[in-house]
């Protein structure tokens, strides 16, 4: 497991303004999702399956891109 240290910069005392720049990196870097993920047990059947469904949802949103860029769409 790695371990990130997420730092944050809190400038003339704006902590809302550091608690969404936190929120965000948190979201880029995918820590909610992780979260999310752990408070339960998957089963490996479930994770293969969850992980194919995404990357199927993948797919199917470069390909729309990919088809816009072009004009199909």
């Amino acid at each position: 497991m790695e371990s990130t240290i997420v730092q944050i910069v809190v400038r003339d005392n704006n902590v809302e303004q550091a608690l969404r720049a936190l929120k965000k990196k948190m979201q880029r870097e995918g820590l909610f999702r992780e979260m999310k993920a752990r408070q339960h047990f998957e089963k490996p059947s479930e994770k293969k399956a969850r992980q194919r469904a995404e990357a199927v949802r993948r797919a199917r949103k470069l390909a729309r891109k990919r088809a816009q860029r072009e004009g199909i769409l």
